[in-house]
């Protein structure tokens, strides 16, 4: 009778190395805030209300610029002149990625600066396509909302049929 062989273990696949991480952002995203807990009769965008609006704007802005400021300085102790052009193209590589997400950023931080500006200004908080409240909980989940869900919604349908 035929005697079975054990199966040979492969040898452990090589991992390739991998690319220095570079910061990981969180542009698009703000947490640790306490949800607003409308009070029974408050007024929809009252004074409570917008003081907890800025201050969540506030927050996200500081750490988008924060997120600024450490891209500039891995910038500059990240930069160097490899000989090696594939280590270069790499660096190169990593560095646009950076600043394109930047770009995004401050994009937003301009988009914070506005929204709080609507705060000060008593027009935050309402649909500008149509004007009905767009709520606390759409707001906490996307502070510089200017569209109420519904308006969003057609204005993505739209969208979406124009590009076909």
């Amino acid at each position: 009778m035929p005697t079975k062989t054990a199966p040979k273990k492969k040898a452990p696949a090589k991992k390739a190395p991998r690319a220095k991480a570079v910061s990981k952002s969180t542009s698009t995203e703000f947490r640790n805030f306490e949800p607003y807990k409308p009070k029974r009769g408050e007024e929809y965008m009252s004074e409570d209300q917008r003081e907890h609006f800025k201050a969540i704007l506030g927050k996200w802005k500081a750490e988008l610029m924060e997120e600024v400021d450490r891209t500039v300085s891995h910038m500059k102790d990240e930069a160097a002149n490899f000989p090696d052009p594939a280590d270069r193209a790499t660096q190169e590589e990593e560095f646009s990625l950076e600043l394109r997400t930047r770009d995004r950023e401050r994009k937003l931080i301009k988009k914070i600066d506005s929204t709080i500006e609507r705060i000060d200004q008593d027009d935050y908080g309402f649909c500008d396509a149509c004007g009905v409240e767009i709520g606390i909980k759409r707001l906490e989940a996307r502070p510089t909302a200017t569209l109420c869900i519904d308006c969003k919604t057609l204005d993505e349908i739209k969208e979406k049929q124009e590009r076909g």
